[in-house]
């Protein structure tokens, strides 16, 4: 598998996406059951709110070799902070329609990251 990860680029400054790089190369998460070599070929961001970029940085992705993209757990499942996307959905629908075979994956992780800084 050649993983491509989306991210949220409001958890870039509290999270450096260690937990989606561990369950990848562990096979953990939504990993699990992998029968194959796991190769990261990038790690980007959705572009911000509201996720319009988001179509861009998967074709880059696709580009650089992915055949697969995991959305990181900070869109779907809100980690570390509990906020999903509110976008999420749209993201991944745009996506499958400019991108169809692309393989999703809605998250990458079950476990929490560890939580954001107090400010």
């Amino acid at each position: 598998m050649k993983l491509g990860i989306i991210r949220c680029q409001q958890t870039e400054d509290y999270c450096p996406g260690t937990s989606c790089f561990k369950m990848a190369r562990e096979h953990k998460g939504v990993f699990e059951g992998v029968n194959e070599e796991i190769e990261i070929v990038g790690f980007t961001n959705c572009g911000g709110c509201p996720g319009k970029k988001a179509v861009m940085r998967a074709r880059l992705l696709a580009e650089r070799g992915a055949d697969t993209i995991a959305f990181a757990s900070c869109i779907q499942k809100g980690t570390p902070i509990g906020y999903p996307c509110p976008f999420n959905k749209k993201m991944k629908t745009l996506i499958e329609r400019h991108l169809p075979g692309m393989r999703l994956l809605d998250y990458t992780h079950d476990a929490p990251a560890p939580k954001a800084p107090e400010e």
